[in-house]
């Protein structure tokens, strides 16, 4: 991993959450690109400079933030792009070459019932680049244990493991692999990807009524420091394809977790 993209909202954990993604892009030596949308409604009579003028308010907002963190030896730019996010966020990795957003659950919403507000939900649903969530308040630690749940071993994409290969190399973490057998379970599903057989340290499977489940039930005995699922349309995540939002009730993780993209 080279590039990470840290979008930056309005949100009192934005600061944490940048401050983790520059201890992680140390330890991985990688560059930081922090990032922030903004949207013009035009009105009859403004000016016709307020592009150049909010996209240099924005810009001067990120600033702020990155100057109270930090950098360490990173290097860290601003991006302030005008649009939406996953817009904005396209148009980035198009330019730059993303292999990595690092994003925290609540960007903008501060409805407390909410594990994932509308913008880190959308970032999630509709990117097609993996995305690390970083809990509110969470602080950086070497990862030495990842925990990551599947249904299928089928994968389909290449390139797809290559986050977590990466975090498994940097930190000599091991990585144990629980497949859980939800009542759709398939005799397919359990034939393994080489590449994700030959990063597993560990196997055992579990047989639950969702994948979120069997991740809660062995939580406790696995403690890890890191959570992986992979985005499918109808995997772990199956609540963002009807909405981007995910309620604390439905999910909620308090360990970093790790959103591979879709292998559909």
């Amino acid at each position: 991993m080279k590039n990470i993209l840290v979008p930056i909202g309005d949100s009192e954990n934005a600061k944490n959450t940048l401050q983790y993604a520059i201890d992680f892009a140390e330890a991985i030596n990688a560059k930081v690109f922090v990032f922030r949308a903004f949207k013009v409604l035009s009105k009859a009579g403004t000016i016709l400079n307020v592009d150049e003028i909010v996209g240099r308010e924005t810009a001067s907002k990120v600033k702020e933030v990155v100057a109270s963190v930090n950098l360490k030896k990173v290097d860290v730019s601003v991006i302030s792009a005008k649009g939406n996010v996953i817009d904005s966020i396209n148009s980035i990795d198009k330019e730059l070459g993303v292999d990595l957003i690092i994003v925290g659950p609540r960007s903008n919403s501060i409805k407390e019932e909410m594990f994932l507000g509308n913008t880190s939900g959308s970032i999630v649903k509709q990117t097609d680049i993996s995305v690390l969530v970083v809990p509110e308040g969470y602080t950086f630690k070497p990862i030495k244990k990842v925990l990551t749940a599947i249904k299928s071993g089928a994968i389909k994409r290449k390139g797809i493991l290559s986050p977590l290969e990466t975090i498994l190399d940097v930190f000599g973490a091991k990585m144990r692999l629980l497949q859980v057998k939800t009542p759709n379970f398939l005799p397919e599903d359990l034939e393994f990807h080489s590449e994700l057989a030959a990063i597993t340290s560990g196997y055992k499977s579990s047989e639950n009524s969702t994948l979120f489940q069997g991740v809660l039930e062995h939580l406790n005995e696995n403690n890890p420091d890191l959570i992986c699922v992979f985005r499918r349309k109808r995997g772990f995540f199956k609540k963002l394809w009807e909405q981007n939002t995910v309620k604390k009730v439905d999910f909620e993780s308090r360990l970093p977790l790790l959103v591979l993209k879709g292998t559909d």
